[in-house]
Formats: structure tokens, C-alpha cells, sequence
């Protein structure tokens, strides 16, 4: 018997969380429950990760969590217990699946328009590395954060899963075509790994373009990978096609730990009343059973909440409303009262079980991914981000004053636009500027050649961050201001 750690969760959850195990009791699913402390209640407790040190203990050792929604405590300073816990263990993969559930009504179901979507996206890095800053009292900087190690594990998650279920088509969702070199750098890796799959359509699509044709061509698009936050945008985009977020589940896929939960939050306001829809959370449990290779237990489930949804079962939530409503007990009970049955639409085969393998092992240092070479480097010149209410041919007066023969002032940027040396009088600024250095004739300089310079201009400005600008087998590895 298979163990695995079970947090309840805040709000709904526990209630929730009852009902699915309730369900996967009466179908004899060989598991094994270690109930781990985590969620507000702990925050409040003084842990300021959410989590107790023997949870975290017991999710290492056995490798599975299957979670509950959380609550973040508003302020405090604390991070979101769910990202936390996906960073930390490494769950790269985000794969959340969207399909027309017969019975419970939108406007694509209503026009026979059937939806079979999965959204990978990307789950460790992006703006959700929560790295900010105040450069002054008036601007905020997140670093953003995406790399071609964490690309690649994400998107070769994706196509080894395509492949899997039998899947014909996978698109990069991207904005490649402003961020050049961050979502660029994703849709470089998205093609290098796409040609590891030629029997697969690969191909790309910028997100606000995806966004239009999702709501009105959604049969259209079948595998979808993306980075954190559009993915996490889009994810949510699409769960409003299918019904809203009680129909949306989640699996947090890693090399060694994986985590199954809804994706909606943890609705205090219905707590405790016992009214709660589970079907996202059921939805994630069977692909947890799946993962864990329990084919026949999750389809038993999956058949049998198919068949109770197309049977006009409902809790209040969805559903046709001149039929009562059930409560979130009488509601699983339905499920478990319908094993042995088949959905009309779309039933799940009963495939044979399958051995898995746990993946868990002592690791003796924490994995580091790898680079790829580069033969060629050299330093080329430096961004440095400095506070100044000054105008711009001021603050470039001033630049040049304290500029040394190594370097010379390309250009001054407000806000990612250029300023000087040429500009506009209709730009509106704010007090931080970034004035680009670049060595005469982009001859290679050295890390101390900037820090002198760096010293020279604080003399008369506070410089808030710095950047190098790096050349890399001949390619800039940096880029220009808006119009620059």
C-alpha cells in the first residue's frame, strides 16, 4: 500500500478534502493517508513557511502530497504557502486539464463544441520568484527570472506528456515579440526540443493572440506551454470554459516530488456550511491515482463521477437550477452510489494497473542544473539604474562629467525609453533613470573597470542596480531601450 501526505487545507478545504477521500475508501484505493500540517493556521502558529518541519519531513519521504487550497496570511511579510511548496520541491511542471463535463452547462457545451485542453506551464520561475526591490520611493523592480535549464525541463515535460495521451499538437504561448530575450529564451528551447518530437505539430502563438482565439475557437488548440504567470493567466482563462474553477484541477509535477490539488482558492465564505463543490479536488486526486499508476481505481472514479454529473447531479454551484442541490456529502455519496457505471459521453477505459517506481532518494547536494557552453565571453559595458529627479540632459551632463576613457554614454532610458540622446518632450519620467555604458569600440572591459566607474558616479548620484553587458559568442546579450 502506497503512502502518501494529505494536508487538508484553510476554508473549504478540510471538508473537501473528506469528501474525495471518502470516495477513494468506498473504491478500495490502495492508499495510505499521512496527514501533514500546513495552510494559515499554521502561519499563525510561527512558521513562516506554512509549514511544519515534520511536513515538510514526511512530504520528502514519501514524495506525494495531496493538498487542499491554502490561505496566504494577507501582509506579515510571509510567502504563499502553495508557490513555496512547489519552488521547494522542484515541481516544474504545472499541468492543468480542461474538458467539456457533460452536464454541467456553458456556452461551448451549448453550441456542441467539445473542449479537451491541457495547460503546462511553467512553475518555478518567471515574476513568481518574488524577487523585488524599491530602486526609489516612486519605482519597483521584480527580477524575472527565466532560464534555458528550467525552460527545458518544463517543455519536454510537456512533449513527453503530449505523446502519452496521444496527443497530435503542441503550441508555445509566448510574448517573445517584446520580451525578446526572456520569453525568447523560452521559445529558443520550445523549438530545440521540438525537434526531438517530429510527430508532433509544433508550433507558437503570442498570448494575447491566444487568449482571443481560446474563447472563440477553443476546440482548436489540444497541448499549450507557457510561461508561470501567462500560463497561470491562461489556466484560469480557460476554466471559465468548462465551467469555472470547481471544475478545474492541477498536478505539480517534479523529479522526485509531485503535488495534486485544485486550483481555486479556499472560498471562506461557504466554510463549513457543507456545501462545497469537491469535483475539482476529486478531478486532481484521480490524476494523482494515475500518476501513481492506480489506472483502474481512477477510472472507476472518473466513470462514475462522469455519469453522476450527466445524470443532472449538482451541487449549487452549476447545474440546473430548478433541480435541488446537493451538499458537498450527499454529493460524493452520489459518486460512490454510481460505481459500475459509464458516462454516455466519453467513458474512461479500465486500463491494467501499472508498477511505479518511487523516484525518491538521499540527495547529497541540492541538484544543480546544467549550462550551456559558451566559448566566447567578454564584458562590453554596463547599465547602471540611478535616482534622479534631474532632467535628462542634466543627468546626462553629469554622466559625462564622471565618465572615464574606458567608457562612453549610449543612451539614457526612463521607464525602458530612450531619452537621450534623443527623445521626446511628451515622455513622462520618473526619478530613476538607466544610463547605458558601453566600452570604446565594444572592446572587452573587466568587472573592475566598472566598479570604478560605479565609484566616479556615486559621487554624484545613488546608483540603485547595475547590469553587465555581456557579449556572447558574438551575440548581445542584453537589450536596447525603446527607441533606441
Amino acid at each position: 500500500m502506497r503512502k502518501i501526505a494529505v494536508a487538508n487545507g484553510d476554508g473549504i478545504g478540510p471538508e473537501i478534502m473528506q469528501a474525495v477521500l471518502h470516495i477513494f475508501n468506498a473504491a478500495n484505493v490502495p492508499l495510505q493517508y499521512d496527514f501533514v500540517d500546513m495552510g494559515k493556521w499554521v502561519f499563525d502558529k510561527g512558521f513562516s513557511n506554512g509549514m511544519t518541519p515534520e511536513a515538510q519531513e514526511t512530504i520528502e519521504k514519501v514524495g506525494i502530497l495531496f493538498k487542499g487550497p491554502m490561505e496566504t496570511p494577507k501582509g506579515k511579510g510571509v510567502k504563499s504557502v502553495n508557490v513555496t511548496a512547489r519552488k521547494t520541491w522542484n515541481t516544474y511542471a504545472n499541468k492543468r486539464v480542461f474538458q467539456t463535463l457533460h452536464g454541467v452547462d456553458t456556452v461551448f457545451s451549448k453550441a456542441g463544441i467539445p473542449i479537451d485542453i491541457t495547460i503546462v506551464r511553467e512553475n518555478i520561475e518567471d515574476t513568481y520568484g518574488g524577487i523585488e526591490h524599491m530602486l526609489t520611493q516612486d519605482v519597483a523592480l521584480s527580477r524575472r527570472f527565466i532560464t534555458r535549464p528550467g525552460s527545458l525541463q518544463v517543455i519536454k515535460y510537456a512533449f513527453e506528456m503530449a505523446k502519452k495521451k496521444g496527443a497530435t499538437r503542441v503550441t508555445c504561448g509566448h510574448k517573445a515579440n517584446i520580451m525578446k530575450l526572456t520569453d525568447g529564451l523560452f521559445l529558443d528551447t520550445f523549438y530545440e526540443v521540438a525537434k526531438e518530437y517530429p510527430e508532433l505539430k509544433s508550433d507558437d502563438i503570442i498570448v494575447d493572440d491566444l487568449a482571443m482565439k481560446l474563447v472563440v475557437r477553443p476546440h482548436e488548440f489540444d497541448v499549450v506551454v507557457m510561461t508561470n504567470l501567462q500560463g497561470d493567466i491562461i489556466s484560469d482563462l480557460c476554466a471559465g470554459l468548462v465551467g469555472g474553477l470547481g471544475f478545474a484541477p492541477s498536478a505539480n509535477i517534479g523529479d522526485h516530488i509531485a503535488i495534486f490539488e485544485a486550483v481555486h482558492g479556499t472560498a471562506p465564505d461557504i466554510a463549513g456550511r457543507n456545501i462545497a463543490n469537491p469535483t475539482a479536488l476529486l478531478l486532481s486526486g484521480i490524476t494523482m491515482l494515475r500518476h501513481l499508476g492506480l489506472m483502474q481505481s481512477a477510472a472507476t472514479i472518473e466513470n462514475a463521477l462522469l455519469y453522476t454529473l450527466e445524470q443532472g447531479v449538482r451541487t449549487g454551484d452549476f447545474g440546473d437550477k430548478s433541480k435541488e442541490a446537493k451538499n458537498t456529502t450527499d454529493f460524493a455519496e452520489a459518486i460512490i452510489g454510481n460505481f459500475g457505471q459509464n458516462p454516455q459521453h466519453a467513458p474512461k477505459p479500465m486500463l491494467p494497473d501499472m508498477p511505479v517506481t518511487q523516484t525518491i532518494f538521499k540527495l547529497e547536494g541540492n541538484p544543480m542544473l546544467g549550462k550551456k557552453a559558451i566559448h566566447e565571453a567578454t564584458i562590453v559595458g554596463v547599465d547602471m539604474f540611478i535616482e534622479s529627479a534631474e532632467q535628462p540632459n542634466v543627468v546626462a551632463e553629469k554622466c559625462l562629467r564622471y565618465t572615464t576613457d574606458l567608457f562612453k554614454l549610449v543612451t539614457i532610458s526612463n521607464r525602458g525609453t530612450q531619452v537621450w540622446p534623443k527623445g521626446s518632450i511628451f515622455t513622462n519620467l520618473v526619478n530613476q533613470y538607466a544610463c547605458r555604458f558601453e566600452s570604446i569600440g565594444e572592446i572587452a572591459v573587466t568587472q573592475t573597470d566598472i566598479i570604478e566607474l560605479y565609484k566616479r558616479l556615486a559621487t554624484e548620484f545613488k546608483i540603485c542596480s547595475t547590469e553587465l553587458l555581456n557579449v556572447w559568442d558574438g551575440r548581445k546579450a542584453y537589450s536596447l531601450a525603446q527607441g533606441q
